[in-house]
């Protein structure tokens, strides 16, 4: 019964959703990334909404390539850029499954430089 890369990574994002949700006064912080690419949303589970998103197919970040640290770094201090807009600064980190290394690990570190706590 061997399991796919992708299953594998489903199962622990949801046994990670089972104990983290977003509310309106710390919403989670959603990663997404596959190879070319990294986005992430700022949402609040309670109410059902996005509050602030970013990723890097945007036109903003064009000629940057998400499938790198360097990347990861631009999207999220866009991110963390649109959270001060929106008065955001306290979040939950939902990693997604993924590793919490290389452009994930990255993408957080940037997220706290831009001053988001978590």
């Amino acid at each position: 019964m061997a399991r796919t890369t992708r299953e594998l990574r489903q199962r622990r994002h949801a046994r990670i959703r089972r104990r983290l949700s977003g509310t309106a006064e710390r919403p989670r912080v959603a990663v997404s990334r596959t190879n070319k690419h990294i986005s992430a949303q700022i949402i609040d589970d309670v109410a059902g909404r996005t509050l602030a998103a970013a990723s890097s197919v945007e036109a903003t970040l064009k000629g940057t390539s998400g499938g790198n640290v360097e990347g990861a770094k631009a999207v999220a201090k866009l991110l963390a850029a649109r959270a001060k807009e929106a008065n955001i600064s306290l979040v939950v980190f939902d990693r997604g499954g993924f590793d919490y290394h290389g452009r994930v690990a990255a993408f957080a570190d940037e997220l706290r430089a831009g001053g988001l706590e978590f």
